[in-house]
């Protein structure tokens, strides 16, 4: 069921692309909501489980994940919280753009092979919908041919399948997988806070964006406590 709901949010963003055709102002709502509920889901389920585990230094893991998303979008350009411009690459395949995202995406699987968690799998499904619509809309409108747009999306959308495939078959993860765990949740908070604080232009209140971005935070909180219940 993981693999098919990672692969299926990826096809959810092409859908929508074409058959809608996204504004800006609505990816950004869209996206706004994808922080939101990402950062959610971190503070309010993620970051309590890693420091319940009362692992020494776990402080330090999440400082990597800042610094590794950070690395990562020195290369995208900001893809994964919406911030690509064709014009930043030249013609021909982005290669680097390619990279960073398919390992930003390969990450995010690796825990859901070691956190049995449907709040986590369903995080990162609401997450690599928006990205999925901003980097084909990028493609669509770089001078790629429609071969090449199409054989970068299927690879991205089974690199999170094939994170989380990797984790499953290998015991290292499951060995540190509090710690894995806390890498990942400092990827999240470099994205979801990015997102957040950089999707309003000039900084100005947007009344839209303030109810994506309540709703995104009242569904994941509902999502935690329905957790709890259950």
């Amino acid at each position: 069921m993981s693999y098919l709901s990672l692969i299926i949010s990826v096809l959810c963003g092409l859908l929508l692309v074409t058959v809608l055709k996204p504004t800006t102002k609505t990816v950004q709502l869209v996206l706004s909501f994808s922080g939101a509920y990402l950062l959610s889901i971190t503070v309010l389920h993620l970051l309590p489980e890693v420091f319940e585990s009362l692992q020494k230094n776990i402080g330090i893991y999440i400082l990597i994940g800042i610094l590794i998303q950070t690395i990562l979008e020195f290369f995208s350009k900001g893809a994964e919280h919406g911030h690509i411009h064709v014009h930043s690459y030249a013609k021909g395949i982005p290669w680097l753009l390619f990279l960073s995202l398919s390992l930003h995406a390969f990450l995010e699987g690796i825990p859901l092979g070691t956190v049995n968690s449907n709040l986590l799998l369903w995080a990162i499904v609401v997450h690599k919908v928006p990205i999925t619509i901003v980097l084909f809309i990028f493609l669509l409108q770089s001078r790629l041919n429609k071969s090449s747009i199409y054989l970068f999306m299927i690879v991205f959308a089974f690199m999170s399948p094939l994170g989380l495939l990797i984790s499953n078959e290998t015991s290292f993860f499951s060995t540190y997988h509090i710690e894995i765990t806390a890498i990942i949740i400092g990827i999240f908070l470099h994205i979801s806070t990015a997102i957040l604080f950089e999707s309003t232009k000039n900084h100005q209140f947007n009344i839209k964006k303030f109810i994506a971005v309540l709703l995104g935070f009242a569904i994941a909180f509902i999502s935690t406590q329905w957790l709890v219940i259950h």
